[in-house]
């Protein structure tokens, strides 16, 4: 089958993040971030645990409602979406911003087929007429149907599973499972696609098949990728961008190389301690988490 392929622009932006803020009573989750998600590229933000990550993408994509800052995201006709004034269906089905996240949550009751068809149900909805079409039968709606079954059988070739199209989704072993969910969500052919930790449970084998899997998105389909992820072997190997929070500020960007050998994300990872900068175990610890990321 033929699927449209996204153009790509270099150096566009895709997410324009102004001045975002989130707030719990008096708990301040996100205070005043800025930054960019480049059109058709692999962006990671990564943090220690409580950055503030996971609010950010639940402010993106419209789970939680910013308390200040614009959310602006611009699609590849150069429509705007202003994000923080849209519900979560909206952003989803308007905007096309798609998520997965940290726990697997495919229909373990469905198919393989039939959890890559779910996603296809607003584009079904529309080629029915919302039901008139699909209801006399009509041939637009046969012809969508055929559309939507020829694009989740593609994904399934892509993620190597074809020959199991048939079998309940639950019956796949876990990795398979997150290739899965990350094909349905290109099923819905989003602008953005927000990954909440596609690796976690992931064992060494399987992450490489999760890299070769995101790189393809974005080389082979012009999908912008955000991803948030504590499996540094991944972010190094495919981000091409790099954003670091530390309690819900931003204190680093820039590419794998430039994160990967910033003091200020070493601390962050490895604790400060002033009282003992100069001990030689510090430093080497500092050297061993360096590697790490």
């Amino acid at each position: 089958m033929v699927l449209v392929v996204k153009k790509s622009l270099e150096s566009d932006f895709i997410l324009k993040v102004q001045n975002l803020s989130m707030t719990f009573g008096g708990l301040i989750a996100i205070g005043s971030l800025s930054f960019d998600i480049m059109r058709g590229k692999i962006t990671a933000l990564i943090g220690p645990n409580g950055a503030g990550k996971t609010t950010v993408f639940n402010c993106i994509t419209g789970f939680y409602k910013p308390k200040t800052g614009i959310l602006l995201l611009k699609d590849a006709s150069g429509k705007q979406y202003f994000l923080e004034k849209m519900s979560d269906f909206s952003i989803a089905r308007n905007a096309k911003v798609v998520r997965t996240f940290q726990n697997v949550r495919l229909f373990p009751g469905l198919t393989v087929l039939e959890n890559l068809m779910v996603s296809q149900h607003n584009y079904l909805s529309r080629a029915s007429g919302y039901g008139v079409f699909g209801l006399l039968n009509l041939d637009v709606y046969k012809n969508s149907t055929n559309e939507a079954v020829q694009k989740a059988y593609y994904w399934l070739e892509r993620i190597g599973l074809v020959d199991r199209a048939n079998d309940l989704a639950s019956d796949l072993p876990y990795g398979s499972q997150r290739y899965l969910e990350i094909a349905r969500a290109m099923c819905a052919e989003p602008n953005l696609l927000c990954l909440d930790e596609p690796a976690a449970g992931l064992n060494i084998s399987e992450s490489l098949v999760l890299n070769e899997l995101l790189v393809g998105i974005c080389k082979d389909m012009g999908t912008s990728v955000m991803l948030i992820e504590h499996d540094m072997s991944v972010v190094m190997e495919i981000s091409d961008h790099v954003i670091v929070l530390e309690y819900g500020v931003r204190i680093a960007d820039g590419s794998p190389e430039e994160i990967r050998n910033d003091p200020k994300v070493i601390s962050a990872y490895l604790g400060r301690d002033d009282d003992d900068d100069n001990d030689d175990d510090l430093k080497n610890d500092h050297q061993n988490v360096g590697s790490l990321l």
